[in-house]
């Protein structure tokens, strides 16, 4: 049990290290400007109608780092430094959530995955720690409540696996348009690419954390059905 609270300390330094070299990064991205001066807006809605999408709105969302993209009103939701920026960050951030847009327009099988399971794990996320809580306490007369909130919690635990490919790929799809339509150039192209690789790692950490704390009460679970 020891081991794995070395993990969770392992892991949660692990995700302060990461937020903090992503909130650099984009601080010092965003000061360096676009050559061609679009905004993270113009950014968006061109590569959409680069790819022939036309039905999809670009908006401004309150908040930093709130950006996604949401598939059932399709809308690419923008944060107030994103939306108005006309920064290298603003652009990397606004291309990465319209290769969402892209993959809901074709289809992208992990994306569709993904958003199979949004609706079960809004639905389960209130509960699902009071179930985990009560089934620790009954583990020796009631263990099935555990492995119960046990499965409730390895779907969100696969929601966070799953999220890795489909974020990976709507980055290689951003850096991609971004190089070819000539938005980024040999002088700020990496930079673009390394807002987008930490801003990556946040989801490889949220996974890991995920998976360990799932390993941690199948422990707890396991052990109790010894006694």
């Amino acid at each position: 049990m020891a081991l794995i609270w070395i993990i969770f300390i392992g892991i949660a330094l692990l995700g302060w290290i990461v937020q903090a070299r992503l909130q650099n990064r984009f601080k010092r991205y965003s000061k360096i400007p676009l050559r061609n001066g679009m905004t993270g807006r113009e950014v968006a809605e061109k590569m959409l109608h680069d790819n022939g999408i036309y039905d999809v709105q670009v908006i401004s969302t309150k908040g930093a780092l709130t950006d996604h993209y949401n598939p059932l009103k399709k809308t690419i939701n923008l944060s107030e430094p994103v939306y108005d920026s006309y920064s290298v960050a603003a652009a990397a951030v606004a291309a990465h959530e319209t290769g969402h847009a892209l993959q809901h327009a074709l289809g992208y099988a992990p994306l569709k995955m993904r958003s199979a399971l949004v609706p079960i794990i809004s639905s389960t996320s209130k509960w699902v720690m009071w179930v985990l809580l009560l089934g620790i306490i009954l583990v020796e007369t009631f263990p099935l409540l555990l492995w119960f909130g046990i499965v409730i919690f390895g779907l969100s635990t696969l929601f966070s696996f799953i999220t890795l490919p489909v974020e990976k790929n709507a980055t290689n799809r951003a850096l991609s348009w971004l190089s070819s339509a000539g938005i980024t150039d040999v002088s700020n192209h990496s930079q673009a690419e390394d807002a987008l690789r930490w801003a990556g790692y946040t989801y490889v950490v949220a996974a890991l954390s995920s998976l360990a704390t799932l390993l941690y009460y199948i422990m707890i679970a396991m052990s109790g059905s010894r006694r």
